[in-house]
């Protein structure tokens, strides 16, 4: 099979993979929702609601999306954070404050990430205080009568001095005066784990019923961009089964999503943050639920329980709160937590890309440069596939020498297209040529760039990592475009025509690439060739710069590999260089005749 027929079956299929398959799979196999309207469990989404919804577009990461509303963002949460009655959060992971008025985690910033690439940015707000434009906090309590069972007014106690730390736990108080002290315990970990042991002291005379809920209050006006291949919305994993199907627009239009089975984790999730709440020993029902005015709400809430006179019952419930690093989600998977580690949207290649994604940081770790290591990485891939480079090109030459062969079968069977195809097989058998042989490393070529993309989308290890000059962050697309001068014109060129000096490097080299090929004797198949490396500048333009830079050593490594295997074949080369003059001479008639 011709090389050239190779590369235009290569990029169809990297699209159909990239653009296609979880598509198809959501279409044939969509995810079962039961909406079913259940109680409440709390008044906490009573609290104030941002103002209108923004109309501009989500960004890939999350946050605020108007400078209006980070501005009152700003100011709402200066102005929360200064009422008092609070109980400071610090820990190497989180840091932040409780709110003793409901019992509130609503302030935590993640200390490992930054929002920016600024040295001087702060790092990343995971929970704002309810009534501030990115309003997202968690609350643990009991499902009760007013005045039996704490609310979202209550004003809990705490220990003079007291600070959640790892190595300092804190238990915040409440007794109703009825007979019953209810009690929250809260631990941290190093990373962002929270622990919430919610307790209940019956020291009246009669039995009390009890239900223990948690929750995790946002709005998704901060979410990050929800597209067919990185899931950011409402997550959760039930019976075992992490899902991926429910989308925001999807509990608006049902109000409450009922999940079925038991929850083992429930929350909402973005491209690298993520909130979820993890009922432990104990069966509980999971819900997301929309409030109106773009909050949504996920919640725990276990079975009633009662407690007997001079009787505790204590119910424990975690809450991660952080990052999607891999490594600090694996390790809570092997603490017991059920397939944590899928809570980063791997798909269904996850088999092949954990692996890439394993060499890719290890590489990293060698050599202290992301960039560095991708380049690493594709020498290693490309070095590991050249024996069967070697045996493609081959083929190609096998296929070259039986040429005329197969011209003088062709015309001699012209009109018998069967008989044609017949003795063209027979030739293939006796010469011992495969015409699929050439084929194979295009194939495993395709996984490879599939696995390296989904790795550098949602991988926050590779969020902000610089590579060299004005790469400064390989998870983005390339900051410098040609169009408005690389940034000497004060305005971004908009979508696919952001062509940056990695976009123009990809088609330059391609190009090249391409010209090192044998060239198609059809006129139609030479100027789709002639196009293809500057229509592949444009479509990949927008992707990760990490992407990019893979894809450009890819093409250099097949440049040196091609002029040494045609070092190797001279016969190749030779039917290479005829075709170019034939395909010159054919232009030059063509020229002749205008």
């Amino acid at each position: 099979m011709d090389n050239q027929r190779n590369i235009i079956l290569a990029v169809v299929l990297t699209a159909l993979v990239l653009f296609g398959w979880e598509a198809g799979v959501g279409y044939f196999y969509p995810q079962a929702k039961e909406p079913a309207q259940v109680e409440q469990a709390s008044s906490a989404e009573d609290a104030a609601k941002p103002a209108d919804a923004s109309k501009i577009k989500p960004t890939r990461e999350g946050g605020l999306r108007d400078a209006a509303e980070v501005a009152l963002e700003k100011q709402d949460l200066k102005t929360a954070l200064a009422t008092g009655g609070r109980v400071p959060v610090v820990a190497p992971g989180l840091s932040g404050s409780i709110n003793l008025t409901g019992a509130l985690i609503d302030d935590l910033v993640i200390n490992r990430h930054k929002e920016t690439v600024k040295k001087d940015s702060g790092p990343v707000r995971i929970y704002s205080p309810a009534g501030t434009p990115a309003q997202q906090f968690a609350q643990f309590g009991w499902v009760g009568d007013k005045g039996i069972a704490p609310s979202a007014q209550t004003v809990w106690s705490v220990p003079a001095g007291a600070k959640l730390t790892p190595s300092t736990p804190v238990t915040l108080t409440w007794d109703n005066g009825k007979g019953q002290v209810y009690s929250i315990t809260f631990k941290i970990d190093d990373n962002y784990m929270i622990t919430a042991d919610q307790s209940v002291a019956n020291k009246s005379g009669a039995p009390v019923s009890v239900q223990p809920f948690g929750l995790v209050n946002r709005t998704d006006e901060t979410a990050s961009l929800d597209t067919w291949n990185v899931h950011s919305g409402p997550i959760g994993a039930f019976d075992g089964s992490v899902t991926f199907g429910t989308n925001y627009s999807d509990v608006s239009d049902a109000q409450t999503v009922k999940e079925t089975g038991n929850t083992d984790w429930i929350g909402f999730t973005d491209v690298y943050w993520m909130s979820t709440l993890i009922p432990v020993k104990a069966k509980a029902e999971g819900t997301f639920r929309s409030l109106g005015n773009h909050i949504f709400r996920a919640d725990v809430v276990y079975s009633p329980s009662v407690v007997q006179p001079g009787k505790v019952l204590t119910q424990e419930t975690k809450l991660f709160a952080g990052a999607k690093e891999h490594t600090v989600l694996d390790a809570y998977e092997k603490q017991g937590i059920t397939n944590f580690g899928l809570a980063i949207d791997w798909g269904w290649f996850r088999w092949f890309e954990k692996p890439i994604f394993w060499l890719l940081t290890s590489l990293f770790k060698f050599t202290g440069n992301f960039g560095v290591a991708i380049i690493l990485l594709t020498v290693i891939v490309r070095g590991m596939m050249f024996p069967i480079a070697q045996r493609q090109f081959a083929s190609m030459a096998a296929m070259r020498a039986i040429q005329p062969k197969m011209k003088a079968i062709q015309d001699r069977y012209k009109d018998d297209k069967e008989r044609q195809q017949k003795e063209i097989m027979e030739l293939y058998k006796k010469e011992g040529v495969n015409p699929l042989a050439g084929c194979l490393p295009m194939f495993l070529q395709i996984p490879v760039f599939f696995a390296l993309y989904k790795t550098l989308i949602l991988s926050i290890e590779m969020r902000h990592q610089p590579f060299v000059l004005w790469i400064k962050d390989l998870s983005s697309p390339d900051p410098l475009h040609i169009l408005n001068l690389f940034g000497l014109l004060p305005f971004d060129p908009p979508g696919f025509l952001g062509i940056g000096v990695l976009a123009l490097l990809l088609g330059v080299t391609m190009y090249f690439q391409f010209k090192l090929n044998p060239a198609q004797m059809d006129p139609t198949q030479q100027q789709i060739f002639a196009l293809m490396p500057w229509f592949m500048m444009f479509v990949m333009a927008p992707f990760a710069s990490g992407l990019l830079i893979y894809w450009i050593t890819s093409n250099l490594l097949t440049i040196a590999q091609q002029k040494y295997l045609y070092s190797r074949h001279p016969q190749l080369k030779a039917q290479a260089d005829k075709d170019a003059q034939d395909k010159q001479r054919a232009l030059d008639r063509e020229k002749s005749k205008a």
